[in-house]
């Protein structure tokens, strides 16, 4: 059956605030858009990147925590699920959202894949010096100048060549939190279980399957998680295969039956029953809320 998917309506958040924009390709604006009722997960199809200026922020991206002090950088890929936790008052920063379309159109560019994109995944917060803060703000007011230049012939190329620079710049920030680092060789299982579930978790919810690709037992994977992080590995499983479903059913439109497809239940009761055990109520119940 085919899916009918729309995702969080986030050009709907901007429809009262001030912002520069070519053909919402690229989007800048540098006030907090009004506040909506996204205290679930959610997911987007756009990368958003976020430059703190003042204030703090807390939330998770898939599942990593974070909290982070101004002045730092927030990246969140397409499809990646955001959790807002917390904004202070004083929050403050200047907001960049990319389709997929423009940024593909950047991949094409380079032979290989831009190594800030790769370095986000595991890194999406970063601390700044304040020349880094400087050097980030005067981009954007750059990218500004060039999106309200509308005679501006090349402007689209423009800024393609900017974002490209900008992305590379960002990179190197990133790279050195996110090098390999010699580390006990328990903390490199959790890390390469985790890895493993993220990529999977849509098809395999059995531990067996992970415990196999780690060339250990379950019991013996089951043991190290809670020793490390003080869940079990099937919790990390459920946790994964959970926000998914959370973020599936408030912010798009697919039926219960659909979110249980996508995630490879049997079926809807199988999905639901689940769905419950964990979350305390039906996917019906969560979705009305």
């Amino acid at each position: 059956m085919k899916k009918n998917v729309s995702s969080l309506n986030w050009l709907g958040e901007l429809e009262n605030s001030e912002y520069d924009s070519i053909d919402n390709d690229i989007i800048l604006f540098d006030k907090m858009p009004r506040q909506s009722n996204t205290d679930y997960p959610f997911k987007i199809d756009v990368t958003t990147v976020i430059i703190c200026t003042e204030g703090t922020s807390e939330g998770n991206i898939n599942l990593k925590p974070y909290k982070a002090e101004a002045p730092f950088f927030l990246v969140v890929l397409p499809d990646q699920i955001l959790e807002h936790k917390y904004f202070s008052d004083n929050f403050s920063g200047l907001f960049i959202v990319m389709s997929k379309k423009f940024i593909d159109g950047l991949m094409l560019s380079v032979q290989n894949r831009l190594p800030f994109l790769l370095s986000v995944q595991d890194n999406p917060v970063v601390s700044l010096t304040e020349e880094e803060l400087y050097s980030m703000v005067d981009y954007f007011q750059m990218l500004k100048r060039i999106i309200k230049s509308q005679n501006h012939p090349y402007r689209m190329e423009v800024i393609r060549y900017l974002t490209l620079a900008f992305f590379y710049g960002a990179a190197f920030q990133f790279q050195p939190q996110s090098e390999e680092k010699k580390k006990p060789h328990q903390e490199t299982l959790v890390e390469n279980f985790l890895s493993l579930v993220q990529a999977n978790y849509k098809q395999q919810r059995g531990l067996e399957f992970y415990a196999d690709k780690l060339f250990i037992t379950p019991k013996h994977l089951s043991k190290v998680m809670k020793e490390i992080t003080g869940k079990t590995a099937n919790e990390w499983i459920d946790d994964y295969v959970v926000l998914e479903a959370r973020a599936l059913l408030k912010s798009t439109n697919m039926t219960i039956q659909q979110v249980g497809d996508e995630l490879n239940f049997a079926d809807q009761s199988f999905f639901g029953k689940y769905f419950k055990r964990i979350v305390g109520v039906s996917p019906r119940e969560y979705k009305a809320q």
